[in-house]
């Protein structure tokens, strides 16, 4: 399995479609096989789904994405963990350790957040019908 994860500056980028840095790691029997970074600086969304296709990404754990790209991205067969931060390194172990969805990866004013978590707080926003977010 290969994952990919937008990087700038050791962290998850918050904007997939201006990222321009990808990790991408080979996960073998639950660990890490093998990893490289590339340039992914080109801005349209077609072009960044064929990169991901032409690595052979199985799934992108990203910050925010546009609907157009998340649509072209799942649409090409890739599965999409979206509106995650954090360090890529404590991703990345989150990931294997099948706990990326703890709040402390999960991005604040993401798409479905009802202000749950930590401090609580009143349900704000709406939920969309088909969205799947964490």
């Amino acid at each position: 399995m290969k994952i990919a994860i937008p990087t700038w500056n050791g962290r998850v980028s918050p904007v997939f479609d201006t990222a321009s840095r990808l990790l991408v790691v080979e996960i073998e029997e639950g660990g890490e096989y093998s990893r490289f970074e590339t340039d992914i600086s080109e801005h349209f969304p077609p072009s960044k789904t064929m990169t991901l296709t032409g690595l052979g990404v199985d799934t992108l754990i990203c910050g925010a994405i546009s609907r157009p790209l998340a649509y072209m991205i799942t649409s090409a067969g890739i599965t999409l963990i979206p509106w995650i931060s954090g360090s890529v390194e404590d991703v990345l172990q989150a990931f294997l350790k099948g706990n990326l969805f703890d709040i402390q990866f999960l991005m604040p004013g993401r798409p479905g957040h009802w202000g749950k978590g930590p401090g609580g707080g009143h349900g704000r926003g709406r939920r969309r019908r088909g969205t799947r977010f964490p």
